[in-house]
């Protein structure tokens, strides 16, 4: 897995997200952007990935394709519309984009730097996980501050709880 950071400038969200969709296509790769202030770290999404292909080798998944079972993971939301909060909107966002090549992929190192590398071309440089937003983080996961003064975990440690809670409630 690769994770690319960037500003995403963006006038049409559907045609966006469809040229992400056909450069991982393209190398047999999935792809799916998120809003960056929204990313708790690299962690957050990497357990997100796992999760989604987990529930695919079960048969568990909600989503029919990967892109958007990585989605539902990591906004630990079972409807496709709240987890879309995470996804990038018209104008400029800061960008994290995870690329993945497909599971059983020969040269998935290959495939996904290529897949990257196309991927960062369409974006601007900043963004990324500095732009990350713990309030606006708290809030989305619903993380109280009773929860925080009742544990030493990180709020990354606490968002990835809740892509792990995901598995109990669907």
């Amino acid at each position: 897995m690769r994770v690319v950071e960037g500003v995403a400038d963006v006038d049409d969200v559907e045609a966006f997200v469809e040229t992400l969709g056909d450069v991982g296509d393209a190398n047999d790769c999935t792809v799916q952007a998120f809003d960056a202030r929204y990313v708790a770290g690299r962690d957050h999404l990497t357990s997100a990935l796992a999760h989604a292909d987990r529930a695919f080798e079960r048969g568990e998944n909600v989503a029919r394709e990967r892109a958007v079972e990585v989605l539902l993971y990591a906004a630990g939301r079972r409807q496709i519309r709240r987890a879309l909060t995470m996804g990038i909107e018209t104008g400029e966002t800061p960008t994290a984009v995870l690329v993945a090549a497909d599971p059983g992929l020969d040269d998935s190192d290959g495939a996904e730097a290529a897949t990257a590398n196309a991927v960062a071309e369409r974006l601007k440089p900043g963004g990324g996980f500095d732009t990350r937003n713990e309030t606006r983080l708290r809030d989305f996961f619903e993380i109280s501050d009773a929860e925080l003064a009742a544990t030493d975990a990180s709020l990354n440690d606490l968002v990835r709880e809740r892509v792990a809670l995901l598995d109990v409630t669907k």
